[in-house]
């Protein structure tokens, strides 16, 4: 499971800036929102590297909240429906419609020790972070190979989506440490009941 830390734990496990999106509303629905706090959406875009780790978010607030979780929204509806072949009216208009914007413009920058480092040319706004995300989704939903390994994961209380590329495509859970070990935990439980 890669886990990058933020100001708060969150898991990367999905293979997909915009999966790992879509996975912040996937966990228990009588749980708070990941992303309650603009604080927390923007530990999240670092966590995420979405941006380089020190990118000012100053910006961010409760319109860029909202603006996020209407992006995860479609998201989850579009890629439900791909994976259940069917359409998601309105998804597929507004994901094209935020992947117009340009995306933060990448650079070079060199630190004090003269490693070269990812950084932004300007304080990115919350368009370009959208589009960001909403164009990682538009290369997975146009890339057959990416999309045949598109899959939800098998856990029990887990929504999660995740790109399965192992090496037979038998991949079941969205981390084998997390949703596979409670399966394996949860069959020994079972056999153990039976055998008593």
């Amino acid at each position: 499971m890669a886990t990058r830390k933020g100001s708060c734990d969150w898991r990367f496990d999905s293979g997909r800036l915009c999966l790992d999106l879509v996975a912040t509303g996937a966990g228990n629905t009588a749980a708070p929102d990941p992303l309650e706090r603009p604080e927390r959406l923007a530990a999240w875009l670092v966590a995420a590297r979405a941006v380089p780790q020190g990118t000012r978010l100053d910006a961010v607030d409760a319109d860029w909240l909202l603006r996020f979780r209407q992006l995860r929204t479609a998201l989850d509806r579009l890629l439900s429906a791909q994976l259940g072949g069917r359409p998601a009216p309105g998804a597929l208009e507004h994901l094209n419609a935020l992947a117009a914007a340009a995306p933060p413009g990448p650079r070079a920058v060199r630190t004090g020790n003269g490693a070269l480092v990812r950084g932004l040319s300007t304080e990115p706004d919350c368009a370009a972070l959208l589009a960001a995300v909403a164009r990682d989704a538009v290369e997975l939903l146009t890339d057959p190979a990416a999309l045949a390994g598109l899959r939800r994961c098998e856990g029990d209380h887990c929504r999660r989506l995740y790109l399965d590329t192992s090496r037979g495509r038998r991949r079941r859970w969205c981390s084998s440490e997390i949703c596979g070990n409670r399966e394996r935990v949860a069959r020994h439980r079972r056999r153990s009941r039976k055998e008593s």
